[in-house]
């Protein structure tokens, strides 16, 4: 089973998009309500979808490493943003999502998950020939 990956630091942040093509990020504050009610279903998304290399969970705390939650804007928590090699992207149309919006987190993952899965499934194919 796939874990989220707890950034502690801005290089660790840094260091895992550098590494996966894929990146599904959680900004969110201990005292924040709504960020305790989705975060156990952050962590199924995570099981669910991670592929090693090609697509990770990650949960950045803004009250401890601010410089990361600060160089994206972050103003409300919690807030999903969504990473392809490196660059912040849309998903179905979403750069971010604000608040425990449940429905459109799980499609958004769903579909990061199909697109880490068309990769993984290309490499592994392009490294069995």
């Amino acid at each position: 089973m796939a874990e989220v990956n707890h950034i502690a630091s801005h290089s660790d942040f840094d260091a895992l998009l550098a590494t996966t093509r894929y990146v599904v990020v959680d900004f969110y504050a201990d005292w924040c309500g709504p960020c305790k009610m989705i975060a156990p279903h952050f962590i199924k998304m995570a099981a669910t979808y991670s592929i090693p290399g090609f697509l990770a969970f990650a949960k950045v705390n803004v009250d401890t490493v601010g410089s990361v939650a600060q160089k994206y804007g972050i103003a409300a928590m919690p807030t999903f943003m969504f990473f392809k090699e490196g660059k912040q992207v849309a998903v179905n149309g979403n750069a971010t999502i604000q608040g425990a919006n449940l429905p459109t987190l799980m499609q958004a993952a769903e579909k990061m998950g199909k697109l880490a899965k068309a990769k993984a499934d290309a490499a592994a194919a392009e490294s069995a020939e």
